[in-house]
């Protein structure tokens, strides 16, 4: 039996053990998107970003694009964290920073381009406290969404006191001043990362941000597109492959 995890864990320590608790989940049912809409209302209440509601959830027509994945990232079992990703092409361009911003990425999807927009981050309080690395094991998703979707940009929506982080790890730059976004009471600026010119550079100030071929298939493919393969969970994420592509 798994004994009870420290107040404090930190997930790049390998003597934690936490790599091998951690589940990424595609959520693909109404059950599963149920229980991140109310895991968002609960973290974005706490965190004063949304107002209250009767419905207790959070969610949007996004949540339900054909260019979706949806995420939920578990430790010992339990629900920590979520993202959704919006792959952002000339064939579908259902996106909320596409929306927000249309007068600045239009023309770059016109020309071609191919985003990772991640949108709704999302954490319970009490498991950040109890893992604070949480936020990176949550947007690593969004890395290898760009990976396996060869995307020429990773976006994000952020609002002025997590800018920092972005530009830390992802190495990001604020491409359009903060505007209102539906439902979330900060503004929020629009935030770009070149991925094909950083990659490698945040590869290896983040190995975690590393990931082989095989998970990257089992999270993004969907369910019919995986034959006999398992349905979208990954458990115990792998270590950081040597391998940089599929």
């Amino acid at each position: 039996m798994k004994s009870r995890a420290e107040p404090r864990t930190t997930l790049f320590v390998p003597e934690s053990g936490l790599s091998d608790r951690v589940d990424y989940r595609l959520m693909e049912t109404p059950e599963e998107k149920d229980s991140i809409y109310l895991m968002r209302y609960k973290a974005y209440l706490h965190g004063g970003v949304t107002a209250p509601s009767e419905t207790e959830r959070v969610s949007d027509h996004y949540d339900d694009a054909p260019n979706a994945w949806m995420f939920g990232i578990y430790v010992d079992g339990e629900l920590c964290s979520s993202l959704r990703l919006n792959v952002v092409s000339s064939e579908c361009r259902v996106s909320g920073s596409v929306d927000l911003f249309g007068d600045v990425l239009h023309p770059r999807i016109d020309q071609g381009e191919v985003f990772v927009d991640p949108l709704r981050l999302a954490a319970l309080p009490e498991k950040a406290r109890q893992f604070p690395e949480i936020p990176y094991l949550t947007v690593r998703l969004a890395y290898m969404a760009c990976e396996y979707f060869n995307a020429d940009t990773g976006l994000a929506l952020v609002r002025a006191e997590h800018q920092a982080f972005y530009r830390r790890v992802f190495m990001s730059e604020v491409i359009a001043e903060a505007r209102s976004f539906p439902g979330f009471l900060p503004k929020v600026a629009l935030m770009a990362s070149d991925y094909r010119v950083v990659r490698e550079k945040v590869m290896t100030r983040f190995p975690i941000m590393r990931s082989s071929a095989f998970e990257r298939q089992m999270l993004f493919r969907r369910a019919g597109e995986r034959g006999s393969l398992p349905r979208g969970v990954v458990t115990s994420f792998e270590h950081p492959s040597i391998v940089p592509s599929s």
